[in-house]
């Protein structure tokens, strides 16, 4: 696995931004909204390029809920596993799964500033194995401005 600071041209296609800080009502629901400029696969949902609010809607369980900016649309509820990393960061990380030319990467865990565990995406059966193949990388997501 590499560890990258971002750069735009750094990872292939898929460039990633936080346009808002967590949500400080609420710490455990780790409101964070990332920006993709290309497509990014998720399990069972291929997101376009665009701002994603991906939040744990019931901080008591492994839930990552993945809607539209605004939250109206959701785009996917998935079940996440733990995920551990050696040390924290300030930013966001996501883990990205480099997929064959043509194919959006694939995101396979993300993690929350200041945090050591993150969610490791689960992919149903028929996904898992192509993903599971691919080499991964983590990208260090950086505040941008809205």
């Amino acid at each position: 696995m590499k560890f990258l600071t971002i750069v735009p041209c750094a990872l292939t296609a898929v460039l990633i931004g936080v346009l808002a800080a967590p949500a400080q009502a609420d710490q455990c629901n780790k409101l964070t909204y990332l920006t993709f400029n290309a497509p990014v696969s998720l399990p069972g949902v291929t997101l376009p390029a665009g701002t994603y609010r991906f939040t744990h809607p019931d901080c008591s369980t492994r839930i990552l809920r993945v809607a539209s900016k605004d939250g109206l649309e959701v785009y996917g509820t998935f079940l996440t596993i733990p995920e551990e990393r050696m040390t924290t960061t300030n930013e966001p990380e996501v883990v990205l799964a480099e997929m064959p030319a043509g194919s959006p990467e694939a995101m396979t865990a993300w993690f929350y500033p200041g945090e050591t565990t993150g969610d490791m995406l689960m992919y149903p059966t028929n996904e898992a194995a192509r993903v599971a193949e691919a080499p991964s990388q983590t990208v260090m997501v950086t505040n941008g401005a809205e």
